[in-house]
């Protein structure tokens, strides 16, 4: 299988006006018990369904504040432990900050980052990004204009791969791409 240089974008599954979902309601509830707890056993993940229902994107800032600091991939897992695991209100300030700190950067830093929305530029570029590719939901996948919803066995992701693979070996060299290109390599 090819190596892939994974990019994490932002995307905010119900943003401002779209209503939040009660999680004490009964769609939420069946999804976890259908789809969600069997999986999540299934790889060995704790999960539970969150408490709260936040609008992300505040945690969609600090993840970006995060990648310009080199510590995407920190920022990012504690955000969704926080969330997933424990139940956090990931859409409250003191919550990131907190999270930061615990992954050892400054919180105090990325809190004037939030209060001051430098990175929500950058988050809804991604969410248009998204938009044009037609995303209405995570997970979801986007390589050599080839796009893939949902949770996905490992042959239907080595297959995406191998088509993301044949689009972008043929794709013109000339001229930019909307997109910048997944890094494959054998």
């Amino acid at each position: 299988m090819p190596e892939l240089e994974l990019i994490w974008r932002a995307f905010e599954l119900r943003p401002e006006p779209v209503p939040t979902l009660d999680p004490q309601g009964e769609y939420l509830r069946r999804a976890w018990a259908q789809a969600v707890y069997p999986l999540a056993e299934k790889l060995g993940m704790t999960m539970r369904l969150p408490p709260v229902q936040p609008r992300s994107r505040l945690a969609h800032e600090a993840a970006a504040w995060a990648r310009h600091q080199g510590a995407f991939d920190l920022m990012n897992e504690a955000i969704f432990r926080a969330f997933f695991e424990r139940g956090e209100d990931i859409g409250q300030l003191d919550v990131l900050v907190a999270l930061a700190e615990s992954v050892g950067l400054e919180g105090e830093a990325l809190g004037r980052a939030l209060e001051h929305h430098e990175y929500q530029s950058e988050v809804l570029a991604d969410e248009q990004r998204a938009a044009r590719y037609g995303l209405r939901g995570v997970p979801a996948f986007v390589a050599g204009g080839t796009v893939l919803f949902g949770v996905q066995s490992v042959d239907a992701l080595e297959e995406f791969l191998r088509a993301a693979e044949r689009a972008t070996d043929a794709a013109p060299s000339s001229g930019p791409l909307p997109e910048r290109p997944v890094k494959i390599t054998r």
